[in-house]
Parts: C-alpha cells; structure tokens; sequence
C-alpha cells in the first residue's frame, strides 16, 4: 500500500500562515492526453479523481471549482488560447501570425467547434457555457494544473499580461493579444509538471503509436476498454482533423496519421513542447510574473538499482545497476515500460531512469522528477510557510506516487485529498 512519505511537504504546507481568506474560484488545467469530465461520463471516471472527485472535493468548502478541458495533444499556445476563451466566453482565435506560422501544417486561425458562450440567455448556437465570464482582475481566479498544465497556464499568463511575443498587433485583434490583464489570476500551482521538459519525449521514438497506445490505456483505465472507444476526443479542429463524433481513438489515428500535425518537424504540438529542447524554447519567452504567486509540487516513482531487495518490479528490470532509478511496483502499469535504465522490450533504447545526466533520473514514469521545481533560471525558492510573489515557491515532492497517483486514478482519497486540502489551505491565505 501506498503511504504519503514526503513528511516535509506536509509540515511545510500545514504551516501556511493565517491570514483572510479568500474564496476565488480554481480553475484545474490537465495534463498531456488529458480529457473533460463528461469524456467517460458511462463509468463516471475523471482526470482529476479516477473514480473519485478532486473538484468536487474541493467544493466543499464553498469555494467555486471548475475543470477545463483543452486540446490534450495541442501545443501550450493553442491550450492557453482555447483555457482563455473557455473560461472567459468566446471564440477560440489561436492569432494571425501563430496560425500563419503553422499553415503549411494546416493550421486554422478561427476554426469552427471552439466557441463558447459567455451569456446563457444569449446562446443562439448552443455552445457549451463558458466557465466564469466575469473574470477580470476583480475577480481573479487561482489555476491548479497537472503535468503539460503547467506549461499551459504559464503560457496563457504571458499571454495576458504582455501580449504576444512578437510585439501588440501581430496576432491581430483577439481579446487574449492585447495584454494588460495583469491581476486575473492570484495564484498557478503546478503538480508533476515539465517546466524543463520531460526525458520521456526523447526516449519514445514513434510519437503516433504511443499517443494511441496511452490514450487506450486511459479508455481501459475508465473502464471501457481499450482503445476502441469513442469517448476520447482530440480536439484538433484548429488543424482541420475534427473527430467524429462515434470515431474511436484507433480509427482516428489511423485515419490521420499522415497529417503534418502529428511529424515530429511540427513544433506547434504537445510532442515539441514537452521535450527538454522544446521546453527550453518555451522558458525563453514565457517568465515568472510578479504578480502571480507560483507553488510546484513533484512526485516520484522510481527507486535506486540495488541486486535485489528494493521495491522495484523485478519483472521489468531483473538485473539493476545502483547507478540508474527503476519502476517501483506499485507505478500503474503502462508507465513501467519507459521509467527505468531500458525501454522494455527494445534493443538498447534507454528509459527515462539512465537517459541525460544523473539528476534527470528520478522520475513519476511520464516526468522527470527535477523538471517539477520551476523553469530553469527562473526566480525559485522552498516554501517556508510564507509564500511570495514572482518566485516559484516549491512544496517539495510526494515519495512513492506516480504521476497518476497525484490527481487519483491509482490511490484511495485518504492519499489524494491531503494534497489539495493543504494546497487549498495555502491558497486561502494568499
């Protein structure tokens, strides 16, 4: 069974000071392949719970909660752009320059199918309802996010508070471009998230069918299956490859493999920006605010190679070398085959667990645990109990929690709420 050994992190987030507390809405932002909760509505699972419920968890405080749902295989920009409008109310407009840039990939400035309404009396086209139009810097909103999350909610914050990078205008006259919205969000906590990149983007060669073979395993976790089902969505109308609405996972992937959008050339995608070179380029232009407090927090699911006796799964490693880091028994199963010194089965590949230098192989099974803290030489600090704005403030990592474990697909709520119950208790305070 798994136990919370990270008694740090728990001391430093009970120790949150007192102050008047706040009751601004959560806003949680998922992760890479991440999905709304209705995707698995028949079984009732969610990203954020399994077969339990974080946001509802966390409501019943009073504090308003809401789950965005973005493109779970789309670049941050295009999530940030598409957790703007969905929150906000209106139309997804992805920029002039941005969609110009990816056109040859067949990017789309203003597809249809990424609209929704900010006022339920005035809906004459049914979208879905916006989550919180009033948002404005007089009613801010605190981000949770998870995995590629936090990669996104930076993004969005560089977007609304300096515009884009290439100076006012160049992404035409979309509401997200003008800047100035400093103030809309008081805090961004990111759990298990690649603010450096993860090491799994370059040990998985063949992008398409890892991206179909997880995304079935998430249909298989909920409960239905393989990757069969049609629940799953891509959400990549901005490139022209919408989805049938009865078209499996399977069927569509084959049906679009040959798309741009899914090459590895293409750096407007997920696979780009999840990378250690692809994050790097988005820590160039996307800083720490100094109005926004940040929290990280990590997870870790690897152990030490040792000849024998650890809690690692023998199956997959047999023979260890204590200088690389191995799936412990307990990480749910389809993230073992990548996490240790070799992907298994493969001829030489190496795993996440002995892949780049030393301090990158401890890892969750989908990230490195080292890449969780903050943006690399971006203002950084341990979270002492007081928190500050316009610096990462680190709350440490859980032991023995896979990067699944931290939002409740394969732990009891007597693990999982404790994190966001002394993460609300910070939150309240600020």
């Amino acid at each position: 069974m798994k136990t919370l050994t990270s008694v740090a992190l728990a001391a430093l987030l009970a120790a949150s000071p007192v102050h008047a507390a706040n009751n601004d809405p959560v806003v949680l932002v998922h992760g890479f392949l991440g999905f709304g909760t209705d995707t698995f509505a028949s079984t009732g699972f969610k990203y954020w719970g399994g077969f339990n419920d974080i946001a509802a968890h966390m409501r019943a405080g009073g504090r308003p909660v809401f789950t965005a749902a973005v493109g779970p295989v789309s670049s941050n920009w295009d999530r940030a752009v598409e957790l703007y409008y969905q929150i906000k109310g209106g139309c997804a407009d992805y920029g002039a320059r941005h969609a110009a840039e990816h056109a040859a990939a067949g990017h789309i400035q203003k597809p249809a199918g990424k609209c929704w309404a900010a006022d339920a009396a005035n809906n004459p086209n049914n979208y879905p309802l916006a989550l919180y139009p009033q948002w404005d810097a007089q009613h801010p909103v605190h981000f949770v996010s998870h995995s590629q999350g936090g990669q996104t909610i930076r993004t969005l914050l560089q977007l609304m508070e300096n515009g884009p990078p290439n100076g006012a205008g160049s992404e035409g006259d979309g509401a997200l471009y003008a800047g100035d919205k400093a103030g809309w969000v008081k805090s961004a906590t990111t759990i298990s998230s690649p603010h450096n990149g993860t090491t799994l983007r370059d040990v998985v060669v063949d992008f398409v069918p890892k991206v179909s073979e997880l995304a079935g395993a998430f249909v298989q976790v909920a409960g239905l299956g393989g990757s069969g089902g049609t629940g799953y969505k891509f959400r990549l109308e901005q490139y022209g490859l919408a989805q049938g609405p009865l078209e499996s996972i399977s069927d569509y992937v084959a049906r679009t493999r040959g798309a741009p959008f899914w090459q590895l050339a293409n750096r407007d995608a997920a696979q780009w920006d999840l990378g250690p070179d692809g994050a790097a380029q988005l820590n160039e232009w996307v800083k720490t605010s100094p109005n926004v407090y940040y929290f990280s927090i990590g997870s870790r699911a690897t152990e030490q190679g040792s000849w024998c006796c650890n809690n690692t799964d023998r199956v997959i490693a047999p023979f260890q070398d204590r200088a690389y880091q191995y799936p412990r028994n307990d990480m749910i199963f389809f993230l073992k085959n990548a996490a240790g010194e070799w992907v298994v089965p493969s001829v030489l590949q190496r795993g996440m667990g002995s892949y780049r230098a030393a301090d990158w192989y401890a890892n969750d099974g989908v990230v490195n645990t080292n890449s969780m803290r903050g943006p690399a030489g971006q203002p950084q600090r341990q979270f002492n109990g007081t928190a500050q704005k316009g610096s990462w403030n680190y709350l440490g990592y859980y032991d023995q929690h896979d990067h699944f474990d931290v939002i409740g697909w394969d732990a009891p709520p007597s693990m999982v709420s404790p994190i966001y119950d002394k993460l609300l208790g910070i939150l309240s305070g600020l």
